[in-house]
């Protein structure tokens, strides 16, 4: 079973949907989800040792603002509950988590750049197209595999944009 962490009050549409759609990968390779829910920091706690009553064998941490503020407290839980966890964002990897697979920061604020150097070359914002981050990266942390007794096998070593020893 593999425990989804989530912000209920997260704004906007993004997080139930993305919810909707973990629950979906999940039946479609016969895994079992527990959604847990923190909304603040005070949650946390909780719902690791949920994780655990619930017998969880891996984490996904979904992207959310509070988790990203609070992800040293998130990545201390999860070593301490020894439970492999995965996150959305490459600065929890960095900073002592399993692994993140998603958008990167690095490249969203490059194309940031180049569409507000075209504003204030004069463009119109409402003639530009909607532009989006489009490059996801795969950071994994080998010391924190160590400490779980994992290994990453070969294939994923070698797809992984970052891999911290």
């Amino acid at each position: 079973m593999i425990a989804v962490l989530v912000n209920p009050t997260s704004p906007g549409p993004g997080s139930a949907t993305a919810t909707k759609e973990v629950e979906a990968a999940a039946r479609e390779v016969g895994q079992q989800i527990s959604v847990l829910s923190a909304r603040n920091e005070h949650d946390f706690d909780s719902a690791f040792a949920m994780s655990t009553e619930q017998g969880a064998e891996a984490l996904l941490v979904m992207a959310d603002p509070i988790f990203h503020v609070h992800r040293q407290r998130l990545i201390a839980l999860a070593a301490r509950h020894a439970i492999p966890a995965i996150y959305e964002w490459r600065d929890f990897a960095a900073e002592g988590g399993l692994m993140s697979y998603g958008s990167s920061f690095t490249d969203a604020y490059r194309r940031m750049g180049i569409y507000t150097g075209k504003v204030l070359k004069g463009a119109n914002p409402s003639d530009l197209p909607v532009d989006q981050a489009v490059k996801i990266e795969l950071v994994l942390n080998l010391k924190t595999a160590n400490a779980l007794g994992l290994t990453f096998p070969l294939s994923l070593l070698g797809r992984a944009d970052e891999v911290i020893e």
